[in-house]
């Protein structure tokens, strides 16, 4: 099996870059001629085309198109490596990394991380998806911090840690129409129809609870595990929403929904998950300063 050599693959990188091989070898102050014969044995290792050799000009195959992607997210790996450990230049302490698991509340987010969207010396980027996904990203150090309704469990191999930020109270709410007639809780439920979080949610499971000790089976119109759907469904039609106040808070603020009750005893709760590093961003500890 060929290993793959690092210099060759710069070189083609600086091909590509560049648009010819006369400007690259210029770039790179070597030879055309030398860097044709890396440019080939980088092929040979690979076993495949990196150009199509039928066009004069350079047009990367498939293969080299990939190959590409690969060098381009090795070369920026490696530059944050240097930053972090020579701390020569301030590029990867600026940058704050966080996924956020899809079905977290959006408002939650643009409130937890508010210090950071407006500190002008720090860009955050976040990535949506699943809490195992996100948790794999966390651990291969390509995430600095994971929120979620979930904790995780303790990673004795990893030391991944999940630190509780906040609870928030959960609400039935509903348009003004339910407002004005009153609502008592939890008789009506037996006859309005409801949007509800998925069954993999764990406010849902609290609820389904409640619900079966007060022998009631509420109307169930839709059911979603993403809170900005829920809100949507509940602005646009005519039904009650089981959610945090933190999801809709513009849309009490304005009236255009109302918190018919909170249901005692169930709440939502929000986590910061990280994993212990040698390196950590620095960001962290001002952002999750209790």
């Amino acid at each position: 099996m060929h290993q793959l050599n690092y210099h060759h693959l710069r070189y083609f990188h600086a091909i590509v870059r560049e648009g010819t091989l006369t400007r690259a070898a210029e770039s790179l102050n070597v030879s055309q001629s030398a860097l044709s014969i890396q440019l080939k044995k980088l092929e040979e290792s690979l076993e495949c085309a990196l150009f199509d050799r039928q066009h004069k000009s350079l047009t990367l195959t498939e293969e080299g198109r990939m190959v590409l992607d690969y060098a381009e997210t090795i070369f920026k790996t490696g530059d944050e490596l240097m930053a972090t450990l020579q701390n020569k230049t301030k590029k990867y302490r600026d940058v704050l990394r966080v996924g956020a698991t899809s079905t977290l509340s959006k408002n939650f987010q643009m409130s937890f991380l508010k210090a950071a969207f407006d500190d002008s010396d720090v860009e955050v980027v976040i990535h949506s998806g699943s809490l195992r996904n996100l948790v794999t990203q966390l651990k291969a150090h390509t995430l600095d911090l994971v929120l979620s309704n979930s904790p995780v469990m303790r990673d004795v191999e990893s030391k991944i840690h999940s630190q509780l930020v906040a609870e928030q109270p959960v609400s039935i709410v509903g348009p003004a129409s339910f407002q004005k007639k009153g609502f008592k809780f939890p008789e009506d439920l037996r006859d309005l129809p409801m949007v509800l979080p998925s069954l993999e949610s764990n406010i849902r499971a609290s609820f389904d609870l409640v619900m079966e000790q007060a022998g009631i089976a509420p109307i169930i119109a839709a059911e979603a595990d993403d809170m900005a759907m829920i809100r949507l469904i509940a602005r646009k039609t005519e039904v009650v929403a089981l959610v945090p106040p933190v999801v809709v808070l513009d849309e009490l603020q304005n009236k255009r929904l109302f918190e018919l009750c909170q249901i005692p005893d169930i709440k939502e709760t929000f986590y910061a998950i990280t994993a212990t590093r040698r390196y950590p961003n620095p960001y962290l500890k001002k952002l999750l300063e209790v």
